[in-house]
């Protein structure tokens, strides 16, 4: 009679790592003899296009202007838009407000 033997689970993995590195030891070579790649041509300097959201142009006095003219501010807490009301500043986002 012969002998079949048997295949248990830590024979498998073995044999399974044994053949990964294998496998692994031939492909290395392969990929050391691939020639580097040429880097991209940089673009050239583009103009900046217009800001998707509609934001406005930050003024020379230092305010900062939405594209319907209304005076705004960035939030602290979420960095939108705050618009005034009254002597308040208020977040359209969040609700953020203070007392100017």
């Amino acid at each position: 009679m012969s002998e079949i033997k048997k295949s248990d689970r830590r024979s498998f993995l073995r044999g399974s790592a044994v053949f990964a590195a294998a496998l692994g030891l031939a492909v290395v070579p392969a990929l050391a003899q691939q020639k580097p790649k040429p880097a991209p041509p940089e673009p050239e300097e583009e103009k900046k296009p217009a800001d998707p959201l509609g934001e406005g142009e930050k003024p020379k006095d230092g305010k900062l202007v939405d594209k319907e003219g209304r005076e705004y501010r960035v939030c602290p807490q979420c960095a939108y838009n705050m618009y005034k009301q009254g002597r308040m500043w208020v977040c359209e986002n969040c609700g953020y407000s203070y007392v100017e």
